[in-house]
């Protein structure tokens, strides 16, 4: 009865049912995202002490830590989902609303400076001994002379 009922396979008008409602759901969450982010600052609500996080940031928080994030990357990236591709630039624009890029990028530079020249020795030193052992595997491989020594 029931259970066999329900392992029978959807009728194609279910299955574009249920594809359909998936569809709205997804666009319907971006939307409640976006609409999120894009409430403005309200400077008298948020004069408090320097340093504590504003409400933006902390939403922005909340965000990563449910991973929307990653999933806002997914949908950027998986080309069979480009349907989406203008909510996700309009979040993605909105979470970095308040910042200064010139900012972003001194801060990126920062940090990654001193790490960027370590991993170039890094790579360097590497791709020096990749070359060392190419040529050290070619000197040990026999020649590639023929041992019919010309005769046809």
């Amino acid at each position: 009865g029931a259970v066999g009922g329900a392992l029978t396979a959807p009728s194609p008008q279910d299955w574009e049912q249920r594809q359909e409602e998936d569809t709205l759901l997804i666009e319907r969450i971006l939307l409640l995202v976006r609409n999120v982010l894009h409430v403005p600052p309200d400077p008298t609500e948020e004069q408090g002490v320097d340093g504590d996080a504003s409400v933006h940031d902390r939403v922005l928080w909340a965000l990563h830590i449910s991973g929307m994030d990653d999933l806002l990357k997914f949908l950027a990236s998986a080309q069979v989902e480009q349907q989406w591709a203008l909510h996700v630039l309009e979040i993605i624009s909105l979470m970095f609303r308040d910042q200064n890029p010139e900012e972003l990028a001194a801060l990126g530079q920062g940090t990654a400076g001193a790490e960027h020249g370590e991993d170039t020795r890094e790579l360097e030193t590497l791709r020096q001994r990749e070359l060392a052992e190419k040529r050290a595997r070619a000197l040990q491989r026999p020649s590639r002379h023929s041992r019919f020594g010309g005769s046809y």
